[in-house]
């Protein structure tokens, strides 16, 4: 029997998830990033938010997640969750055999990358991280960045995702909520670096460089949804016998744990491209 497609290479598969929205934009920026590989997203929306539960549930909700993926094929993982890479990286890693990256480390070593670029020189510069309370909490963040020679202070912006899901990126309402918070973090430091630390805010990336600049600073504004796709690119381009860059347009597959029509309907806006299906999955209680 003559099998044509023996030879023909696969794309590689990469399992992506987070609880809900967010991590979407990670799986945006790698879309344009990892060409030629097909993406498989799970958003935990029955379970949101993963910052309200403790250490051990976020563990073992992402676990299943991370296991879920593995069992479909995915040869990658991303954690495009802030919370879960901050509390269970380890725990995913324990549990499943192929590579896994989260979002903070690559968020940070982008800021260090862009502050030295920017300052030549400059020895233990401060860096910005805005986050949720709950990646706030985890001190995450301090520790990725302190681990790269800078010193971070973590400023928690509740209001921001709640104004991203309603789609308010660009309401006067937002800019003025990114003011105070900004202006309040700057009380305290001088930062060099501002590190977007949860994956909603790509989204309001540029409302929050206008009032970065506005309070007079001169910070580099970090993406860690762009810094975790160019995290995952190095980390292919170790495994050639799985991926080889090419110029073929990426595909994806989207599930929900809950109302596919809503996860349809935000996550095209955060995607910033439609999503034409989203498959119902069942991880349990």
């Amino acid at each position: 029997m003559n099998d044509s497609t023996s030879d023909t290479p696969q794309p590689p598969i990469i399992g992506v998830f987070d609880s809900g929205f967010g991590g979407l934009t990670v799986l945006r920026a790698l879309l344009s990033t990892v060409t030629g590989s097909h993406f498989l997203y799970i958003g935990d929306t029955a379970r949101l938010p993963y910052g309200a539960k403790s250490r051990a549930t976020v563990a073992r909700y992402a676990v299943e997640s991370a296991r879920l993926l593995e069992s479909r094929g995915a040869q990658l993982l991303v954690i495009a969750c802030n919370t879960a890479t901050a509390l269970a990286l380890d725990d995913i890693r324990a549990a499943v055999r192929v590579p896994v990256v989260g979002v903070i480390e690559p968020g940070a070593l982008a800021t260090a990358d862009a502050i030295a670029a920017a300052y030549p020189g400059l020895t233990n510069p401060d860096v910005l991280v805005l986050a949720t309370a709950a990646t706030v909490q985890s001190h995450a963040y301090h520790a990725a960045c302190a681990a790269l020679g800078m010193s971070a202070t973590e400023k928690a912006c509740p209001l921001l995702v709640p104004l991203v899901e309603e789609g308010w990126v660009h309401h006067p309402v937002t800019r003025e909520v990114i003011s105070i918070y900004l202006g309040e973090a700057f009380a305290t430091c001088t930062p060099r670096g501002v590190l977007l630390g949860c994956t909603h805010y790509p989204l309001i990336h540029s409302a929050i460089e206008a009032e970065v600049r506005a309070l007079y600073s001169h910070a580099v504004v970090v993406d860690s949804a762009q810094a975790t796709a160019d995290a995952v690119a190095r980390e292919l381009a170790t495994m050639p016998l799985i991926h080889q860059l090419t110029s073929t347009p990426s595909t994806f597959e989207c599930f929900a744990t809950d109302s596919v029509e809503k996860f349809q309907r935000l996550g095209s806006h955060f995607l910033d491209q439609p999503i034409s299906e989203v498959q119902l999955l069942d991880l349990g209680g």
